[in-house]
């Protein structure tokens, strides 16, 4: 199907949709999202009560619930830290949540599937911004190639069950995500709720009568940008009313800032007034990673928060939950 084709409606209020992964931050976005336009049938599992892992136990599930939509937000996540220390679930763990959750979907007749991924699955060094047409044209950030490379698989099996049986199973790729559930254990988390806690945490802390020092990872210099999470969670929704033409589409702002403007940022809303200290010993990890939204904003999806808008809604979201924010154990 070519780009050009128009993107026709293919949804009812009533469609029985499974979230795998509601209980996560893209979960529980898209499951907020859906149910505040309407959708009553909406299903999700705990890990406890489905463990996505086990391929017996899912393809029952898919079996007997029958669901027409299925959207993967499911995965074993984490930053630089997480997938550099921790490979073989990384990789392992997330072809096994989604081989599991894409094959019990083909087969049990599923006829929508979204299929939530990364921009890790681009190469490290390619031309900016990231065009969908990238993929596998050259050699992964090494820190996170594991859990891209579990990433790149789900896409190109996404991508076959399309060719082969022209079913509508659609990839979506945002850029780096962030916002309300988001992950703030400093062990596993990616860079922007980390600095929420961190500048939080040394604004409580004074050493000699002043806030705390905080110290980043890095030069400072790398370029990121950044979605909330309820944008993408419009994107999906986008993919659920809608079907789309091809079977990759990145979802993100077109816009990116420096890891240093980024905290300055964060450290203004938090209203943190000690200094930053930069640990160039620390991996920057790739130099920059702007994705090019353009496929899917000429369908007619578009963000809309503005990054300190986001943060803003971050971090007062932090503040509510920080008895009961999650974190992430190995």
């Amino acid at each position: 199907m070519s780009q050009s084709m128009t993107v026709s409606l293919s949804h009812h209020l009533t469609d029985k949709i499974y979230i795998a992964g509601h209980r996560g931050m893209v979960g529980s976005a898209v499951w907020r999202a859906l149910e505040g336009k309407g959708y009553t049938n909406l299903i999700g599992r705990t890990s406890k009560e489905l463990d996505l892992r086990n391929q017996q136990a899912v393809t029952d599930f898919i079996n007997t619930e029958k669901p027409d939509i299925v959207i993967d937000a499911a995965a074993r996540v984490g930053g630089i830290l997480a997938n550099n220390e921790h490979p073989y679930p990384f990789l392992m763990e997330n072809l096994q949540i989604q081989n599991n959750l894409i094959d019990a979907s083909h087969k049990a007749e599923v006829q929508k599937f979204i299929f939530l991924g990364s921009s890790c699955i681009y190469p490290k060094f390619a031309p900016q911004p990231l065009k969908e047409d990238y993929l596998l044209t050259d050699s992964l950030e090494p820190t996170n190639q594991w859990y891209a490379i579990a990433k790149i698989a789900g896409v190109k099996v996404c991508e076959a069950i399309r060719k082969q049986y022209g079913k509508d199973f659609v990839s979506l790729m945002p850029t780096n995500l962030y916002g309300p559930n988001d992950n703030f254990d400093l062990k596993s988390s990616h860079v922007l709720p980390a600095m929420i806690r961190k500048f939080h945490e040394a604004k409580l802390a004074t050493d000699n009568g002043q806030q705390s020092t905080v110290t980043l990872w890095g030069s400072g210099t790398p370029m990121r940008e950044f979605l909330h999470v309820d944008d993408l969670a419009q994107a999906v929704m986008f993919a659920v009313e809608h079907v789309l033409p091809e079977y990759l589409y990145n979802v993100g702002t077109g816009t990116d800032v420096t890891i240093k403007t980024l905290a300055e940022t964060i450290q203004n809303i938090v209203g943190h007034k000690g200094a930053i200290a930069w640990d160039s010993s620390k991996p920057d990890g790739t130099p920059r990673k702007l994705m090019d939204s353009s496929k899917l904003r000429s369908l007619g999806w578009e963000p809309n928060f503005d990054l300190e808008m986001g943060i803003k809604d971050t971090y007062n979201w932090f503040l509510a939950h920080q008895d009961d924010y999650k974190t992430v154990k190995f």
